[in-house]
């Protein structure tokens, strides 16, 4: 909603001081939709030129989610730290193998079942399994394994941060596609060139009307949007980092309630829960 809110605040200071100080609102309005036509037909044309289509779908979902904001809240970390303290634990205390039936059958899984926000969660469950999975392969060398994580979890941030990048190269683009739509209108005003003042003056203001919207979309929309986008997706990052830390650290030897307050440290401070918030859902899972 903030993103809303700031783009509305924009809008209102840009055209509300322009009103104020006696500009005319009505040539800007009437100059805008073929402006905007011919800027945003061709952003939007250069986007999809520059992207596959898994990536432009990636890209709308990348939009609505700097409107909803981050997907994980503080209760959302509790609950992935309260199912990893399960599984580490049962792995300690009865050995890899225990595990097997919870890291197969996810969808089936007691432990799972008790966070469904995570088990509808595919790629987190992906992960916690295939992880779990290697351990039982006897694959148990910490540093291979966060070798190995680190690897994916990076090609995993890398791809989710895309539509950032993309909507920041169109946004660098955006004030040279404005001066196109100018040089378009200077080309039209010249070929008028025979017309009074009044009438030339009316088009020379409406060909600058792409370089503003140009700037604006640019400077004052996407470039916001690209980088309140890139910020939400570093931090949902830490949730898999969170998968990391505390499997690594389990292999370490670290008794459960160690791994998972190593879990607990890679929480974003927003969402960071205390020692004892942890502590009291730590053990109503120990009493299911």
């Amino acid at each position: 909603m903030l993103t809303i809110g700031g783009l509305v605040f924009l809008m209102l200071c840009v055209f509300g001081s322009f009103m104020a100080s006696g500009g005319a609102i009505g040539a800007l309005i009437g100059s805008m939709p073929f402006e905007l036509l011919s800027i945003l037909g061709a952003a939007i044309g250069t986007f999809v030129m520059a992207n596959s289509m898994p990536e432009l779908k990636h890209a709308v979902g990348g939009f609505i989610k700097t409107i909803k904001g981050p997907a994980f809240k503080k209760t959302d970390y509790v609950d992935l730290l309260s199912l990893l303290f399960f599984l580490v634990k049962l792995a300690t205390t009865r050995g890899a193998m225990a595990l097997e039936p919870h890291i197969e059958h996810p969808e089936s899984s007691s432990a799972f079942g008790k966070f469904p926000k995570i088990s509808a969660n595919h790629h987190v469950t992906v992960l916690i399994c295939d992880y779990l999975r290697m351990v039982g392969m006897n694959a148990d060398d910490p540093h291979q394994i966060d070798d190995v994580m680190a690897r994916e979890l990076k090609k995993i941030l890398n791809e989710e941060l895309h539509p950032a990048h993309a909507l920041q190269t169109m946004a660098d683009a955006l004030p040279a596609l404005g001066i196109v739509a100018a040089v378009l209108g200077v080309i039209k005003t010249m070929s008028h060139i025979n017309e009074p003042p009044s009438v030339l003056g009316e088009m020379i203001g409406g060909a600058l009307v792409g370089t503003f919207l140009g700037v604006l979309l640019a400077y004052g929309m996407v470039a916001p949007i690209a980088s309140r986008l890139r910020s939400i997706i570093i931090e949902e990052s830490k949730y898999y980092e969170l998968i990391r830390a505390v499997l690594v650290a389990h292999l370490h030897g670290n008794p459960p309630q160690v791994s998972v307050e190593s879990g607990r440290k890679m929480v974003p401070s927003e969402h960071m829960p205390t020692f004892q918030d942890l502590e009291t859902a730590l053990q109503a899972i120990e009493m299911t």
